[in-house]
């Protein structure tokens, strides 16, 4: 099964999420969680803005954060839809914490969001 499946691509699917969803937030990070009520796949979107830096810098934060969310620990249930913003410290905590320490906020954070979300 392809990967870019497990991604949420479209404006409506965000929309849905940030109105009727779950938010937990962080110095770094802001998540959005929303169970959509089926049995596929947790899927992930990303919003890094240009306050992050530049396009090097903005593809980097999202390479990372799609890795760490892959390897989430435990991951995230099935029929879940997760929004993560990126705020522009994020990309100097990547540069001083690595994308270790990035993973475990994320973790930390969907968990959060998840127990709020649950139906």
């Amino acid at each position: 099964m392809s990967r870019r499946r497990h991604r949420i691509s479209r404006s409506g699917d965000f929309d849905a999420v940030y109105r009727k969803g779950t938010s937990s937030a962080g110095r770094h990070l802001v998540v959005y969680t929303f169970a959509r009520g089926d049995d596929e796949p947790a899927r992930l979107g990303l919003s890094v803005s240009r306050r992050v830096g530049g396009a090097v810098d903005r593809n980097r934060v999202k390479r990372v954060v799609r890795e760490q969310f892959a390897a989430l620990d435990p991951a995230p249930p099935d029929g879940i839809d997760v929004i993560v913003i990126a705020r522009p410290s994020v990309m100097a905590y990547l540069q001083e914490r690595g994308s270790e320490a990035l993973g475990e906020r994320l973790m930390e954070l969907v968990g959060e969001a998840t127990k709020n979300a649950a139906p």
